[in-house]
C-alpha cells in the first residue's frame, strides 16, 4: 500500500519537474543526491495529502533519497511526528546519520522535532550534545541547527553556548556558518533585551 503512495508522489513530482529550477536547486544544494526541480508549494502539497501515513511513508520517502522525498518527509513528520514522541527522536537520529546536504540538514533541524520542541526539550539537548562531537560534519552541523529555536530562551544559552565553544575551532565550512547563524541569534536577542530595558 505505501508502496502506491511513493509512486504517486514520485509521480507528481516528475509532472511537476522544471528543469531550470533543478539546475537552480543542484547548484543551490550541491551533493549527490537527485533533484527534480520542484519548489516549495507543490511539496507542501504533498506533505499534507500523504501525511496520515506518516512514520512509515517518511521512511520509504528518505530511503529514496532525492532533495525533495527527503524534504516532503521531514515536512510530512513535522506534522505528525507528536502521535510518537519517542519514535520520532529515533527517527530522527536515523535520518542524520545520511544527512549529506545543508537544506536537507536544516530542514531535519528546524522541522522534524518543532512539535515536541517544547516537550522533549531535554531529550533534544541530549542528542545535540551527541551529534556536536561527531566524526560526520553534517551532524555536527545539525546538533547547532537544531537547537537554533532556543536561541531567544534564556535558560537554554549556557547550554547552547557550550556546544558553540566545543565546535569554534572546526575547520568544516557548514560548521562554520551554523555557528555564525547561532552567534546573530544571540546579538539579536541582547539587542531586543537592552531595547525593553532602556
Amino acid at each position: 500500500m505505501l508502496r502506491q503512495q511513493l509512486a504517486e508522489i514520485q509521480a507528481t513530482l516528475l509532472s511537476a519537474a522544471i528543469e531550470k529550477d533543478k539546475n537552480f536547486f543542484s547548484k543551490m544544494v550541491p551533493g549527490k543526491q537527485k533533484v527534480y526541480g520542484v519548489k516549495t508549494p507543490i511539496l507542501n502539497g504533498l506533505a499534507k495529502k500523504y501525511k496520515e501515513y506518516s512514520f512509515d511513508l517518511a521512511e520509504l520517502l528518505w530511503a529514496s533519497a532525492s532533495l525533495e522525498e527527503r524534504i516532503i518527509a521531514i515536512k510530512i513528520m513535522e506534522k505528525k511526528g507528536k502521535c510518537d514522541p519517542q519514535r520520532l527522536l529515533k527517527l530522527f537520529k536515523k535520518f542524520a546519520d545520511t544527512t549529506d546536504n545543508w537544506a536537507v540538514c536544516d530542514g531535519l533541524g528546524m522541522q522534524f522535532l518543532r512539535s515536541i520542541a517544547k516537550t522533549y526539550t531535554s531529550e533534544i539537548f541530549e542528542i545535540a550534545h551527541k551529534f556536536n562531537r561527531d566524526k560526520k560534519f553534517w551532524k555536527r552541523r545539525l546538533s547547532l541547527v537544531m537547537i537554533e529555536k532556543f536561541t531567544g530562551t534564556v535558560q537554554h544559552r549556557t547550554a547552547i553556548k557550550k556546544l558553540v565553544q566545543q565546535l569554534e575551532n572546526d575547520d568544516e565550512y557548514y560548521v562554520k556558518k551554523a555557528i555564525a547563524w547561532i552567534n546573530r541569534n544571540f546579538k539579536k536577542a541582547n539587542s531586543t533585551v537592552h531595547l525593553f530595558l532602556f
